[in-house]
């Protein structure tokens, strides 16, 4: 299958104040410290490698305080030009919320909408054509769900995630092509509920096995080719391979160090 990589738009921002002081997910250990150079670098390779690719990387300022902030991912979902801002669980994060939200105002988007209930952005949302999927049940409130529909006119689907390790939707599901309604995910970080909701709408996903999801191999960013995603999610790599995709493996050890990878870094801008 011969399958054609769409021009993106993208929003990053650099790790300068990254680091692990707190936990807030499974992932966070402050007794293991960061190699900041490295986060750098591993960043760096990956907004790099966006633009070879020929997408386009807007740059969000990171703040001291805010070590999290290299997660763009969390700070708003945009569909069609319009933006719902995020609204952070815990108070670690709360900050960035109006970061984002100041950036997408004194960068020409008109319509952005700040929440009233809980949600993490891209974090918990994913995007297809037909659907607006929306996790809950470590961050996101399940009354956002609603507030996505009203503010995007998209039909919510809602998605229960039990197991911890799998705290925001984009941990994981990946949308491996929008317009096509073709995912990823790994099927035990959803309740029996979830699942049968996922095999109906999405009869022909592709299924990752728990070693790549422990991997953070659905935390990952494909343009519709090309997949990027973490290296050690090598049993993908085949699969993808399989349906057309080109997977490029990234390493960022050192963000995974915070609970992120690829996605977690990366905020598409769409339309």
């Amino acid at each position: 299958m011969n399958r054609d990589a769409t021009p993106r738009r993208y929003l990053m921002c650099a790790p300068t104040h990254f680091r692990v002081t707190y936990s807030i997910n499974p992932w966070m250990d402050p007794s293991k410290p960061v190699d900041l150079p490295l986060a750098q670098t591993q960043w760096e390779d990956l907004r790099d490698r966006y633009r070879s690719l020929g997408h386009t990387v807007e740059l969000l300022t990171p703040r001291p305080d805010l070590p999290d902030m290299v997660f763009a991912a969390n700070g708003a979902t945009v569909i069609g030009g319009r933006v719902l801002g995020a609204l952070f669980a815990y108070r670690e994060r709360f900050e960035e919320a109006g970061a984002h939200r100041d950036w997408f105002r004194e960068n020409g988007f008109a319509e952005v909408h700040e929440p009233e209930h809980v949600n993490e952005g891209e974090g918990d949302f994913a995007v297809t054509a037909s659907y607006l999927l929306a996790g809950r049940g470590f961050r996101s409130s399940p009354l956002s769900h609603m507030e996505a529909q009203e503010f995007f006119g998209a039909p919510v689907i809602g998605l229960d995630l039990v197991d911890p390790r799998y705290y925001h939707l984009d941990t994981a599901l990946c949308v491996l092509d929008a317009a096509a309604d073709e995912i990823m995910y790994y099927p035990d970080a959803f309740s029996a509920g979830s699942r049968a909701v996922l095999r109906r709408l999405f009869p022909d996903a592709l299924l990752a096995e728990e070693a790549d999801a422990a991997a953070f191999g659905l935390n990952s960013v494909s343009d519709g080719r090309h997949v990027l995603l973490p290296q050690g999610a090598t049993g993908l790599l085949d699969p993808l391979r399989d349906r057309g995709y080109e997977p490029i493996p990234m390493d960022l050890g050192e963000l995974l160090k915070g609970g992120g990878s690829v996605k977690c870094c990366t905020q598409e801008l769409r339309g």
